[in-house]
């Protein structure tokens, strides 16, 4: 009698199409519509913006991207309001992002 090992699974291994259908259907059940700042929360992040900037302090970042909002840990390094854009260092990997200011849902000290 000999092993078979995984070969009985290979079958339902044989359509990935159908694999990457359930994927994204799975992600758009995900997605969130991204939230609305009012003013207020606008100009507390602004201020929290550039104190993190100046003093170099770690923050959390909060920013919408392809439907949903990511929250990691950071150092901000440069912000160009011309452009609506800022740059982040990531405080775990060391990389940078460039996401847009709309994209900014909050910002606060670690």
């Amino acid at each position: 009698m000999e092993y078979r090992g995984m070969k009985k699974w290979r079958p339902f291994a044989t359509m990935p199409e159908q694999y990457i259908g359930l994927k994204e259907m799975i992600n758009k059940q995900v997605e969130v519509a991204q939230p609305i700042l009012t003013e207020e929360q606008m100009e507390q992040m602004n201020f929290t913006l550039i104190e993190a900037l100046h003093t170099n302090k770690q923050v959390y970042l909060t920013y919408y991207k392809q439907g949903q909002c990511i929250t990691e840990t950071g150092f901000i390094q440069f912000v160009n309001t011309l452009e609506d854009l800022f740059v982040f260092i990531d405080g775990v990997f060391g990389l940078k992002h460039r996401p847009r200011l709309i994209e900014l849902l909050d910002v606060r000290f670690v």
